[in-house]
Parts: structure tokens; sequence; C-alpha cells
């Protein structure tokens, strides 16, 4: 990628408070085309929300976001939303909708004429064949496989950029690997844009080409997982690797 080209994802000194409770305190972040970034922080750290402000699930009180170079505010939510793949931490299907259904629905909303054809692909490539898949009611499904439905159903538009937020936190230590594995393929075969919140610093190392450490609303340290390994910036790095045994490579 150029230097110069435009990131897809930006926060220009992004702050968000709940009351008296600041959430993000003038953050910072450039998100590069193509690239995987994980927010790694304890809980409050404001992961989260920093996240939801992408698609404009939050709004700052201050800063802006950019999408491609354009301030959020002045693009319309729901089709910036519908621009973006998005796993909320519970997966979010709709109970009450067969698998098919779940996963084409943002082609159906856009209006995608192979809508039908892009859930089924998007079934395919997180590895549920949709002959066997397609007319599943979520509730016949397991843990991992109703996460890889919600997947699916945030690539089935063929968005460039896709948020998750925990994905895969609720699962065991297999499926989680499983899962982690699947969508490090995915990501190296579409070279889409993720961001990527999580709590287990190894999923970051694992799958992220930077890492992004949080605490308290603020940014402690941006780097590559490497970097990150050799240079922690502060104490609070350095116990946050200590506490997860990451050692210097």
């Amino acid at each position: 990628m150029s230097s110069t080209a435009t990131p897809p994802l930006q926060a220009d000194a992004v702050s968000v408070t709940y009351g008296s409770v600041v959430a993000l305190d003038r953050v910072s972040l450039d998100v590069a085309s193509g690239e995987c970034v994980a927010l790694i922080g304890e809980s409050g750290a404001g992961k989260t929300t920093l996240l939801r402000c992408f698609n404009r699930l939050v709004d700052p009180d201050e800063g802006r976001i950019l999408s491609n170079g354009v301030d959020a505010r002045e693009l319309d939510p729901i089709e910036l939303r519908r621009q973006m793949g998005y796993v909320p931490q519970d997966g979010g299907l709709l109970p009450h909708w067969q698998v098919h259904r779940n996963v084409e629905l943002v082609p159906w909303l856009r209006g995608m004429k192979n809508n039908s054809e892009l859930a089924r692909r998007a079934l395919s490539l997180v590895g549920l064949d949709p002959a066997l898949f397609a007319e599943r009611w979520p509730r016949e499904l397991s843990g991992g496989q109703r996460q890889r439905v919600a997947v699916a159903r945030a690539l089935a538009a063929n968005p460039a950029v896709v948020l998750l937020d925990e994905p895969f936190g609720a699962l065991d230590a297999l499926t989680r690997a499983d899962l982690q594995a699947t969508f490090r393929g995915i990501h190296r075969e579409l070279g889409v844009t993720s961001v990527l919140v999580t709590h287990d610093l190894d999923e970051a190392f694992l799958l992220a080409d930077r890492i992004v450490v949080m605490r308290q609303g603020r940014v402690e340290q941006v780097a590559t997982p490497g970097e990150l390994r050799e240079a922690p910036a502060t104490e609070y790095v350095r116990q946050l690797l200590r506490r997860a045994r990451v050692t210097a490579a």
C-alpha cells in the first residue's frame, strides 16, 4: 500500500463520555487498507466504544471519525453500517430466521441481485456447507457454528471493512482456536480491513498486523506484535505482557 493512500478508517482525537464516565479520551488511530488491527485492554478500556465509533453506533462528543477520508458525520449512518461488516459479541443472529436468510440480510438490504449466491459463498468461506446449514435455525447450531454464521453474514456483501467485537470470546478453547485459524485464512484470502476487539493478548498476537493497547479510554501503545513484545512502551504494557506470559522473542 502506498504511504500516501487514505486509510479506510481513522479516529482523530476522539473523545466519548457516558455521564461522568470517560470512555475515550482523545484517541487517534489510522487503520490501513487490508490491515488487521486488534484493540486490546482490560474491561472498561474503551475498546468496544472505539469500534462502535467506526460504524456510528456511537458518535464522538469531540474529535472525528473518518471513513475513506470523509467525516463520518457527513455520511448516513445506516448506509455506512451496510457498507461495513459487523460481528457483535453475541453474534446477533435473528433467531426466527434460518441461517441462509440471516447471512443474506445485508446483500438483500443493499439490493444486490445475487444475494442468495453471496450468502452461500460466505457460508462456504467460513467452513459451513450451504447444503447442510442453509436451512437450519440458529437454535440448532453449536456456539462455534453460530459464530461462523455471524462472520459469514458480516462478509456476505463483500465489505471492504469488517468490525469484530470479541467474536470468539464465549467459545471453548478448541472451538476458539479453530475459528481463529478460519479467520486468519479469510483475512489472507480477502485482504479485508479488519478491526478486532479482544481481551486475549494471545489472540491479538496471532491475528493482528498491529495491536492497540488501551487503558481507561486512552491508547498506551500501537505496535506490531514483534515491536510490542520487544519494546513495551509503558509499565502498564509490560505488566500486561507479563500477565499474559508473553516474553521477548
